[in-house]
């Protein structure tokens, strides 16, 4: 696999992983890869988020203190998940969760 695939699904996935176990009660990640392209789907049962197109901009968070001083939530999460995927698709309902679905070609497909 070339390195800036590596990078661009590492980065996605991470980024996933930290918003799960930041906000939510629970979740799952689920990779699916194919010889075109590469499916990343987070799922979570969560408060979901408020304003999509809030959330995606850089510097945006909800994260509380005790998630900064960890390092995290410095509001590029999602932003970083758009710029990685060649495909973005993100819907929240308020009180029950959030769908994440990024989609990383292979090849220049």
């Amino acid at each position: 696999m070339p390195e800036d695939i590596i990078r661009k699904v590492a980065v996605i996935t991470f980024e996933a992983e930290i918003n799960i176990i930041s906000y939510a009660e629970q979740g799952t990640i689920q990779m699916f890869i194919r010889p075109d392209a590469i499916t990343i789907e987070a799922n979570d049962v969560g408060p979901g988020i408020e304003d999509i197109e809030l959330a995606l901009q850089e510097g945006y968070s909800t994260a509380d203190e005790s998630i900064r001083e960890m390092g995290f939530g410095a509001g590029m999460g999602l932003s970083n998940i758009k710029k990685f995927s060649d495909v973005f698709e993100l819907t929240s309902e308020i009180g029950k969760g959030t769908h994440l679905k990024s989609v990383v070609k292979l090849n220049g497909q």
